[in-house]
């Protein structure tokens, strides 16, 4: 939403990775990623002299590594952080890893139990490139992450954001992240929907249509050639995306209101902290005041 405005550059690579060096790489899945700074630089060469040039990825909070990074090759920057209530934020998280083969358990509580084993380095999935990110729980240290900008960083040049409020008036928030970068922020926004929470509904199938995309396994190398052969790029592109939002993704299943209770226990203390460090009630916004 900020990619159409005027004053603002974002590079077509929506999450470059650049700065979060210190989560572990298990093999090269993202050569397209820039791994030197001419690299990085590189993908903002069209930005205008007089334009703000931003990029977003998220993972830069789990990092120890992003804030220090950012803050030796811009001190300057600002840096917008936008927060979600826990438990829904890794149910999405884990949704998401099924949905990019970074995760093969699909029960979200056998998930979460499994993070003691992976900090051990062990019922790692063999498609998840940065196992780190299989710690749910790391995910939602908030404040300590807020932490490690704010010793870097000036509080003027740090923008926190609720997920809430994001959700409630897409707008608004916008024009306040608009504002917070001097920008113009009385140009018309479009408000988009975007990375909605899906299920992936079968891996077998998943793994199917994932081979013939990558043109990897016996199916695929027989397949590929004919269906290249008689099918323009463009439609084959087009029924991929086609197939892969009809017949291999559904509608999210409904939260377990029992795992649910679980972790407003579990990360209550984290909600106090953040509550105090932001000044807001988010026990009350999140519904965290049974929580046990």
């Amino acid at each position: 939403m900020l990619r159409p405005h005027p004053q603002i550059f974002m590079p077509d690579i929506k999450e470059p990775w650049f700065f979060a060096r210190d989560l572990e790489v298990r093999f090269e899945t993202t050569s397209w990623l820039p791994s030197t700074i001419e690299e990085y630089l590189s993908l903002f060469a069209e930005a205008g002299p007089a334009q703000r040039t931003g990029e977003a990825t998220p993972s830069y909070l789990l990092s120890h590594a992003a804030a220090g990074e950012i803050a030796r090759l811009q001190p300057a920057a600002r840096i917008v952080a936008i927060l979600r209530e826990p438990a829904a934020f890794l149910r999405s998280l884990h949704l998401q890893s099924v949905r990019n083969h970074a995760e093969t358990e699909t029960d979200f509580g056998r998930a979460l139990a499994l993070e003691p084993e992976r900090r051990e380095g062990r019922s790692i999935p063999p498609g998840a490139a940065r196992p780190q990110e299989l710690l749910y729980s790391e995910h939602v240290r908030y404040v300590e992450q807020l932490e490690r900008y704010r010793a870097v960083f000036p509080p003027e040049q740090m923008l926190t954001l609720v997920y809430d409020d994001f959700r409630a008036d897409n707008e608004r928030t916008v024009r306040q992240v608009l504002r917070f970068l001097d920008v113009d922020d009385t140009v018309p926004i479009e408000v988009k929907e975007v990375n909605p929470t899906v299920a992936v509904r079968s891996l077998r199938a998943y793994e199917l249509v994932r081979s013939l995309y990558l043109g990897e396994g016996p199916v695929a190398r027989v397949a590929k050639p004919v269906i290249k052969a008689i099918t323009p790029t463009r439609l084959r592109r087009e029924g991929v995306v086609t197939l892969r939002r009809r017949v291999l993704y559904g509608k999210a299943p409904a939260a377990d209101d029992a795992l649910t209770r679980e972790l407003h226990g579990r990360f209550r203390g984290e909600v106090e902290a953040l509550s105090e460090y932001l000044d807001r009630d988010l026990i009350g916004l999140w519904g965290y005041d049974d929580a046990p």
